[in-house]
Formats: structure tokens, sequence, C-alpha cells
């Protein structure tokens, strides 16, 4: 995949990746549309959304996008419904946010969130969260380095067959493009709910030096707050893990 492949960068950090892990995908991520947009989800897409919207452009001076100043700048990736990123920018107003999502139901999910119907273009939004609606790969090789303090990985797409291991995100050619942009003492947190992205995650940050951090807990902590996926999976049965990795 370029200069980002498994391996590249940190000189030293990463171990060579074995021969039965493919290098990423060109992209990580499948249809970027479900069902038939309604009427005020297409509104949502384009009134709202520009208001909030977070370009590629700001990228080299993330902070100038928000609107006031932040101590911290922090990045979900892959925010689904929307219910995880609106917590965290609503509980820390110190942090600036920005959540990355191409799925547009998603998308308009956490904008019909935030905006009553009829307020498309007027209701008050968080000053503190910003939307990046591309694959998020683009956006992190454009931040400067040790730009982010903390990194979301909240039930991604688990790309549970093993042809599809190049979509996972934790991959080990992700791992030297995360850790230039996060910061030392940096928190990356991953969740997820499927067995075999679950034994992915173990077997893929076993294998690296670049973070550490311990055997995941199955109970949310504190400050974690809950998702639509989580709560699905509890439903069928499934037992959620949760990750914290520190960048060294």
């Amino acid at each position: 995949m370029g200069k980002d492949g498994p391996g590249a960068g940190a000189e030293g950090l990463v171990r060579p990746v074995t021969p039965r892990v493919k290098p990423l995908a060109e992209r990580l991520y499948g249809r970027s549309r479900g069902h038939k947009l309604r009427l005020r989800q297409e509104v949502l897409l384009a009134v709202t959304l520009p208001r909030m919207l977070f370009r590629e452009a700001d990228a080299a001076e993330p902070g100038r996008a928000f609107s006031g100043t932040y101590d911290q700048l922090w990045l979900e990736v892959g925010f689904g419904g929307g219910e995880h990123a609106i917590a965290q920018a609503r509980a820390h107003l110190e942090a600036a946010l920005i959540a990355c999502e191409v799925f547009e139901n998603g998308i308009c999910s956490l904008l019909s969130a935030l905006v009553p119907e009829g307020e498309e273009a007027t209701a008050p939004l968080p000053p503190n969260l910003r939307l990046y609606t591309d694959d998020a790969r683009i956006l992190l090789r454009a931040l400067p380095d040790a730009s982010l303090d903390r990194l979301f990985l909240m039930f991604p797409d688990p790309w549970p067959k093993a042809r599809h291991a190049k979509r996972r995100f934790v991959h080990p050619g992700m791992l030297p493009l995360l850790a230039r942009v996060l910061k030392p003492g940096a928190e990356w947190r991953v969740a997820s709910d499927d067995p075999t992205y679950q034994a992915w995650v173990r077997d893929v940050m076993a294998a690296q030096t670049l973070f550490e951090g311990d055997e995941p807990v199955a109970t949310r902590l504190e400050g974690w707050p809950p998702t639509r996926y989580e709560a699905k999976a509890l439903r069928a049965g499934r037992q959620p893990l949760y990750w914290t990795f520190v960048r060294r």
C-alpha cells in the first residue's frame, strides 16, 4: 500500500510481519450508503453536515477547524450511529473531537440526534465536534506528528473472513501510522464483540512494540459511553472486550 505498508516507519519498533498477513487493502470500508435516504436525511447531509465538516485541508492545523481553543485533540474512527462521539464531546469540553464515518446513514443518525427537524441550518452544534466523511487513513496521513491525545475504535467492522483481513483497521500496516500521529502516552481505545476480531487484536498487538497495554476487560469501564452496536451484541449473547493501548 505504499509507505504505510507493514513494517514501515518508526525504525526497529515493529517486528517483521509474518507472511500470512496480507498488506492493507486500498480502502478499509465497504458500501457508503444503505437504504435509500429520506428527505430529512438528504437535508441533513446538504445543510447540516457542511456546518460540522472537517476537511482534509484542515489537517495541517486541526485546531483551527473548531470553535474555541482546546487542550487535547481526539479522533474516533468509524463512529457508527454517533452515540459514543456525541457523549464524549459533551462530557469532555476540554477536548476537540474529530469523528470519522463514511456510511451516510450513520452520519445522518448522528446529525439527527443533534438537530431538531426544521432547524438543520440554525440549530446550535457542539463546538468541539467535527465530522470527517472519507477514509480515516487519508486524514491520519495528513495530520501532524504527535498531534492526537486519544484515539477510539469502537466495534469496527470485523471483516471476519480470512481474505478480508487486509481491511481490518487493527493491522500491522496501520501501527506505524498510528504511532506517528499519537503523542507518547496517548491512549488508544478498542472495543469489539466479534471473536475473530478479538483474537486478531490479541495477535497483532502481541507482535509489536509501539504500544503497551494490558489484557482486555469484559466490562465497559467508566468513561466509555455505550453504543448501539454494543447493545446489539449483548442482546445477541456476544461478549464485548475492551482494550486500552498506550503509545510508548
